[in-house]
């Protein structure tokens, strides 16, 4: 499975965003799919992701801000994020699970990653 984020660049505060991911190869095996971001000097963080079926996991200091749904085809994951501040400012990673549980097993496929920056 490979997977390709886009759709980062400057935005200013305030402003709102969508990053796209794009999975490609054995998609049918992945039952998550999902962000996760790392803003500069800082740990990984979980954002949301996506299970079969449809349920979404929000980190919940972010959920009223940002939004992830499939696209078609439906291997394609968007995430809509509005009101950004700097602190917004990371690189924005699409991640992807065989396993339902990711919270146990973890992700399996990462993508490269897309920089969002929130700057004026």
């Amino acid at each position: 499975v490979q997977l390709q984020a886009s759709g980062g660049g400057l935005v200013r505060p305030g402003g709102s965003r969508v990053i796209s991911c794009e999975a490609s190869g054995a998609t049918s095996s992945l039952n998550a799919m999902g962000w996760y971001r790392q803003a500069p000097g800082k740990e990984r963080e979980f954002v949301a992701v996506m299970i079969s079926g449809g349920h979404i996991d929000y980190n919940d200091d972010l959920k009223d801000r940002f939004t992830i749904a499939r696209g078609l085809p439906k291997n394609n994951l968007y995430m809509r994020m509005n009101n950004l501040s700097p602190e917004d400012t990371a690189v924005y990673y699409c991640a992807a699970a065989q396993n339902i549980d990711y919270i146990r097993h973890g992700m399996d496929f990462w993508g490269k990653g897309t920089l969002v920056t929130v700057s004026s």
